[in-house]
């Protein structure tokens, strides 16, 4: 069952498509605990997508404890573990509520800031890649003019990724995409206030991804911390609005 190569823009769902389906496979028992998956080449070509979609879903099913890489070896599937719930602090987000965003906002700076500044230091040159593909298709997704929410938090996920240290993307993958911060747009500002105001995350966006790229753990850190202070900012400025004496 190949799945169509699509654009960059879309490359996130063709991971998530080729993460299902191995997923499916390891459940149905097609791939046993302990048993080797194919390889990378293999499925590239069995599945009609890029290496990088492929090293994505395989992370992704890594970050799940589904199966790990053995140095020289490949990637064996684990034997399954039990599901934890996830912990109160998360469960009891409201994503409705402007003050429980911000309350996130500020537990994502605490941990992005850093993850931003790791991946700096230990990315590899594959996952750099991922990086600036996640970036480009944020910016197709706006010259499109699609939603970004999936490709914003697509291009944090790869970032996580970057560490090299799999908490910071369980920690991102716990939270899930609605924590993208977009309630500042209203469906009352217009076309063009919107248009500016993704125009600024993805600018705030590039210098983060500058800042990996080049391997400058300090400049990556004060990009991701700016990037999120000033989603906090926008949130606090929406909140002071919605709090405001009617007249």
């Amino acid at each position: 069952m190949a799945l169509q190569a699509r654009s960059e823009a879309g490359s996130g769902t063709l991971v998530e498509k080729l993460g299902d389906t191995l997923r499916k496979a390891i459940g149905a028992g097609q791939f046993p605990p302990g048993s080797k998956l194919p390889s990378e080449a293999q499925l590239s070509e069995a599945h009609g997508v890029s290496r990088t979609v492929v090293r994505e879903a395989i992370a992704s099913l890594r970050a799940d404890r589904l199966v790990e890489a053995r140095q020289g070896a490949g990637v064996f599937v684990l034997t399954p573990q039990e599901p934890t719930p996830a912990p109160l602090l998360i469960g009891n987000v409201d994503p409705a509520r402007v003050s429980s965003m911000i309350e996130l906002l500020e537990l994502r700076t605490a941990v992005e800031v850093e993850a931003a500044g790791l991946a700096a230091l230990r990315r590899s040159p594959a996952q750099e890649e991922v990086i600036l593909e996640r970036h480009y298709a944020i910016r197709a997704c706006l010259e499109a003019g699609q939603s970004t929410t999936e490709a914003d938090f697509a291009l944090h996920l790869a970032i996580a990724e970057a560490t090299n240290n799999p908490r910071f993307r369980e920690f991102l993958a716990m939270i899930g995409k609605n924590v993208i911060p977009r309630a500042a747009l209203r469906d009352e500002d217009s076309e063009e206030d919107q248009s500016a105001y993704l125009h600024l995350i993805d600018a705030e966006h590039a210098d983060i991804v500058e800042a990996i790229s080049q391997g400058d753990e300090e400049a990556a850190r004060d990009s991701m911390r700016r990037h999120l202070r000033g989603s906090q900012a926008r949130y606090r400025a929406l909140l002071r609005e919605q709090r405001q004496p009617v007249r």
